[in-house]
């Protein structure tokens, strides 16, 4: 229990010749003999889903069990990673692993909406003039933990998801729905990534001059703008409305943003643009993540780490052959083994962000102990694109939520994956009892 002797409120601020500077989280701002977790300054979960195309080498090849390269096994002491998995070695204790699940909302797509199908577990229909599908994890996580964040949730992507392969750039190669029919785009780009997170502007200076002129206008904007509700009829009054509301959003985001005391984190400046070195690429979108995560901008986010129809080629590793087609092994060795070193490769991505979120500290933990991380694919055997058994773990101690100690979970055969979403929406603490075509809950998580 973390108790201290003094108090003061959370939101106290520093006032000296008219500046104002917000406090970080101190020891004295939990009132006395009271637990850190009843405070205003308890930890706030994290959620993150990163998504990686193309499934995993399991033990539904020609080859059989002998070559299953995700599949952990054991449980507890006994728990052992797979080969593909072995990066999170120090931190296995946090990662629960699944066998036999299945989303049946992706069956015969191929490509073109297995990334949207990942988190929502719904079938689209594609036969209408413009999207429809629902609401994903990540977004109905979002409305619950993501409101008092500058950025309610983050979408991200290592490379443009516009690829022919994989629907052309289609309204089902995003991750992310903020409802049936508003698919949120993928950013690849880090340098407008680290404006969102931080403003524009390359260097802190530039930013805090650029910030204090975006107040004033919106200042400017509000006070002018309700001058003229008096004179306007219903209808020009109605869209005026809805244009306030989209001034009171930005409002809205730019005083939470105002409120983060950044002053104890290491910020770079912005970067230039799209990195043509695709690990440096990769790493830099995760340091972005671990920033925003850091410094409370955002709770949710979404990764995709290597686009759907992908042509990318992993020279850095020793396999020169293009991801999409090497993932049509042909049940050939060669090809298998090259497929499973981009695996493990993305693994280990996700493996040093992981290890950033465990040396974050977070009030009486880490950021890893109040965060659930999804990683996986929404696809199996990737020669032939079918979609079961899918590969996906969970990394992470939920805020206590999340049961530690490492395990993979043997389901029932053809087990939802919605199973899977419905038991973090209620690890995050949302009241459901139904999620796509979830069946119920997976207990012993």
């Amino acid at each position: 229990m973390f108790i201290t002797k003094k108090h003061i409120a959370r939101r106290t601020v520093l006032k000296a010749a008219g500046v104002k500077l917000a406090l970080p989280f101190l020891e004295a701002m939990v009132p006395a003999a009271t637990a850190l977790a009843q405070t205003a300054a308890a930890p706030k979960m994290r959620a993150a889903f990163f998504y990686l195309p193309h499934g995993a080498i399991m033990y539904n090849t020609s080859h059989g069990p002998a070559m299953d390269k995700w599949t952990p096994s054991g449980s507890g002491a006994e728990f052992k990673l797979s080969p593909i998995l072995s990066p999170l070695e120090p931190y296995k204790k946090y990662v629960n692993s699944f066998g036999n699940l299945e989303n049946a909302a992706t069956a015969g797509s191929v490509h073109t909406f297995t990334p949207a199908t990942w988190l929502s577990a719904t079938r689209p229909d594609t036969g209408g003039p413009r999207a429809h599908m629902s609401v994903t994890l990540d977004q109905v996580i979002a409305k619950f933990i993501g409101q008092e964040t500058p950025l309610p949730s983050l979408e991200l992507a290592s490379e443009t998801i516009v690829q022919t392969a994989a629907g052309g750039g289609g309204s089902y190669t995003t991750l992310s729905f903020r409802d049936a029919e508003s698919p949120l785009p993928m950013e690849y780009n880090p340098r407008k990534v680290f404006l969102q997170l931080f403003g524009e502007g390359d260097t802190p200076q530039e930013r805090a001059a650029i910030g204090r002129q975006t107040n004033s206008m919106l200042d400017l904007m509000l006070d002018r703008t309700k001058k003229l509700q008096g004179d306007l009829g219903p209808g020009d009054r109605a869209a005026l409305d809805g244009y306030l509301e989209s001034v009171r959003e930005i409002e809205r985001r730019t005083q939470k943003a105002g409120a983060h005391n950044l002053s104890g984190l290491k910020i770079p400046d912005a970067p230039l643009g799209e990195l043509e070195d695709f690990a440096a690429q990769v790493k830099l979108m995760f340091d972005l993540l671990a920033l925003a995560f850091q410094a409370d901008l955002t709770r949710v986010a979404t990764y995709i780490m290597v686009a759907e129809g992908t042509n990318r080629t992993y020279n850095h590793i020793g396999v020169p052959d293009a991801f999409h087609p090497v993932s049509h092994h042909a049940n050939d060795l060669e090809r298998i083994n090259k497929l499973a070193k981009i695996q493990t490769w993305h693994v280990e991505k996700f493996a040093e962000f992981v290890k950033k979120m465990a040396e974050t500290k977070d009030g009486e933990g880490t950021l890893l102990d109040h965060s659930i991380f999804m990683y996986g694919s929404n696809m199996s055997n990737s020669d032939l694109h079918n979609n079961y058994p899918e590969p996906n773990i969970i990394v992470g101690g939920g805020n206590g939520k999340v049961k530690l100690g490492g395990q993979h979970i043997v389901l029932p055969e053809r087990t939802p994956i919605a199973n899977l979403h419905l038991t973090l929406l209620q690890k995050a603490g949302l009241e459901r009892d139904k999620f796509g075509d979830s069946t119920g809950t997976i207990a012993g998580v």
